[in-house]
């Protein structure tokens, strides 16, 4: 082959992805139009998951995934018991950690459980339980464990020389202006102009903005408009629509490369909240475009408020940090908050080391974050008298005065089961992250308590059918939370854990956005200018982005980043990268960045916030009231939804509310008779119609 039919060949090959791009786009439709009219199916009384299948050309299993309410029975089945382990116990429960017939192999050890919590007076033990909506865990994703013997203990370390450490530098601020691209309304410092804006693509936008302010700016907030969705009607899928508008061609412009110690090079992209990172042909300028969406709703506020916002954000976390900056995002301006309180001196002084690769990717893979679940009929009744919300206040910041440092150490079964019952019940109560096979007991009627894998990559649903076993991984918090529960005792198994020794590495940080969130909550509630009011709301809700966001990036989940490649320069592509998009000029590109030597990841901190939080969506105790609330505290087929933070009900509930973190909010409140939501769309619906209704009333 010579050269002329090397490079014929090229462009042949060049045509072939071209096609396969678009035929993968059109394949990605039919399949979501043929997923939505499996979910209309499921709504018809006599739907058989059983007919719809082979008429799908799909599997029972798929059906299930699609429309959980067409799992048919052969997929409710459980597991069997393991061997030495019945999976009955109701009629001889075993001692409170029991170790009397301590295996003499790694058999997993049995948990029974401690002494409960007082019981719900409201609970119905007559009700008949509600079947489960998902497939049985046993045909799940199955979750990775950690090597037996030697090739295991070495993942029991940290990386060397990689710790979070207290930062040598001041974090330098960057120009700002505040954009509404709906009005062409902009906010630089305190001039307000008006931009002419004839369309809303990234050229238009930066051309505007660099004649009004030709000094440069360095970051350009969108307020309103979303320019990214302006074609979004010529795209299959919303993010192709944004990755499109990031990175269609601009004179003078091309995709940010990144400098000096800025990391963050190319494009981001979200189908909400993207980031275009661009910097001149000529070097002089680099820019960033965002949506304050990443901080909060903007709820229709003007640029200039929204300035105000940002503003007295700064001002109020500066009476914290006198060398508070706020950076593009939430996450990162969250995360060098936490690096400056960091101590100088005594312990820790040395930092925070980073776990070793293989951990982090262990507890990336099994740490699930917020609870996401619709509970559909017959879980719930067909008609529900009420739609209830009640939201739990600045819910993670309950959760930070506790966390986990250190080198973990490996609990294997034969060494959980050798402890003293003492020994047992300080480790599940302290900083763990457990592997463990988890029974439901026989009398179970109420909502599941643990997180199982569902199909997908990241998917988790909650098992809650009476004698069905499965195998997961879970927190301290929650495995706690399964043997004290106030209606009936799990039955848990330790196949594996790593116990961490408790510390307080979040707490001086989550204290300050603490007080600073209350401090901007107060303005909002007593100031005299309704504008002030509204931007000090705005500012309290950014705190809260940056305690949650900034807990999200300990995870370091693996990112994709975008770029754009001229097509006479397509060996520049990077070899790992997938091509996702190209016009007759530019081919576009996504690639991982992977685990990088990121010395603030801390996954484990994060996996022991998110189970806090996901166990006080079942219980939780007021001290101060003498009282618990949660969902195990409501009669069962009471429970319609779990979001997040968020439970939803069909009854309202006397759960005291001081305006503390971690108070549960009645949010929304609409009366029935409501028919009970099956779709996502529809709780989203029902959600905001109550919201509405009790913000009138």
């Amino acid at each position: 082959m010579d050269a002329k039919a090397y490079n014929a060949a090229l462009a042949e090959l060049r045509k072939d992805r071209d096609q396969i791009k678009k035929a993968k786009a059109a394949l990605a439709s039919l399949e979501e139009a043929r997923d939505k009219k499996i979910r209309t199916l499921a709504g018809y009384e006599k739907a058989n998951a059983e007919r719809i299948a082979p008429a799908a050309g799909l599997r029972l299993a798929d059906i299930a995934r699609i429309a959980p309410a067409l799992t048919p029975p052969a997929l409710h089945g459980s597991e069997p018991a393991a061997p030495g382990n019945p999976a009955d116990d109701s009629l001889h429960p075993p001692a409170p950690f029991d170790n009397k017939e301590a295996p003499t192999s790694t058999a997993p050890s049995t948990v029974a459980p401690g002494p409960a919590q007082p019981q719900n007076p409201a609970r119905d033990d007559h009700q008949e339980p509600a079947p489960a909506l998902a497939a049985a865990p046993g045909r799940d994703r199955e979750l990775p464990s950690v090597p037996d013997g030697e090739q295991g203990d070495r993942w029991f370390a940290h990386t060397p020389n990689l710790a979070s450490t207290h930062p040598n530098f001041t974090q330098q601020a960057r120009s700002t202006v505040f954009l509404d691209t709906t009005t062409g309304t902009l906010v630089h410092r305190d001039q307000t102009l008006r931009l002419p804006l004839p369309d809303t693509r990234a050229a238009t936008i930066l051309q505007a903005v660099f004649h009004a302010v030709p000094e440069g700016t360095e970051r350009i907030f969108i307020t309103a408009g979303d320019p990214w969705h302006h074609q979004a009607d010529q795209h299959p899928f919303l993010k192709d629509a944004v990755a499109a508008w990031l990175n269609a061609p601009i004179d003078g412009w091309r995709t940010d490369t990144g400098r000096g110690k800025d990391k963050m090079a190319g494009h981001f992209v979200h189908p909400r909240n993207p980031v275009g990172r661009y910097q001149s042909d000529n070097g002089q300028f680099h820019v960033e475009i965002r949506s304050v969406g990443e901080w909060f709703d903007p709820e229709g506020a003007d640029p200039t408020t929204i300035r105000d916002a940002f503003v007295l954000l700064w001002k109020t976390l500066r009476a914290h940090w006198n060398d508070a900056v706020l950076m593009g995002s939430p996450s990162q301006t969250g995360r060098d908050l936490w690096t400056r309180t960091i101590p100088v001196r005594g312990q820790h002084a040395d930092g925070y080391p980073v776990l070793s690769e293989e951990l982090r990717g262990l507890l990336h893979a099994t740490a699930g974050q917020g609870r996401t679940e619709l509970l559909t009929p017959p879980a719930v009744p067909d008609q529900l008298p009420a739609l209830v919300e009640y939201d739990r206040t600045f819910a993670y910041a309950k959760h930070t005065w506790k966390s986990p440092v250190g080198t973990p150490r490996r609990i294997t079964a034969r060494t959980f089961v050798s402890w003293s019952e003492k020994e047992q019940v300080k480790a599940l109560y302290g900083c763990g992250h457990w592997h463990v096979r988890v029974t439901v007991p026989d009398t179970w009627n109420h909502v599941g308590l643990l997180p199982a894998p569902a199909p997908g990559d990241r998917a988790w649903h909650y098992p809650a059918t009476p004698g069905t076993t499965f195998t997961t991984w879970a927190g301290g918090p929650e495995i706690h939370t399964a043997l004290t529960n106030p209606l009936t005792p799990w039955r848990i198994e330790i196949l594996d854990g790593l116990l961490f020794d408790d510390g307080k590495p979040l707490d001086d940080w989550a204290r300050k956005l603490k007080e600073a969130w209350a401090t901007l909550a107060a303005q909002a509630d007593l100031h005299g200018d309704p504008a002030q009011r509204q931007a000090a709301r705005l500012a309290s809700r950014a705190v809260r982005s940056l305690l949650l966001y900034g807990i999200g990036s300990f995870a370091q989940r693996p990112r994709m980043v975008t770029g754009t490649t001229p097509r006479t320069a397509e060996r520049d592509v990077p070899a790992d990268a997938e091509i996702i998009g190209f016009t007759g000029e530019t081919i576009t590109w996504q690639r991982p960045t992977g685990f990088t030597r990121d010395p603030n990841a801390h996954p484990e901190w994060a996996a022991a916030i998110w189970s806090g939080a996901r166990a006080a969506l079942l219980t939780q105790r007021h001290r101060d009231d003498n009282t618990y609330a949660g969902a195990l505290h409501t009669p069962p087929g009471a429970v319609v939804a779990f979001r997040t933070d968020a439970v939803y009900l069909t009854a309202p509930q006397p759960w005291p509310y001081h305006g503390q973190p971690g108070d549960y909010l009645n949010k929304g409140h609409l009366t029935g008779p409501l028919a009970a939501p099956t779709t996502e769309e529809q709780l989203l619906a029902l959600r905001d119609a109550g919201r509405t209704v009790l913000k009138e009333t």
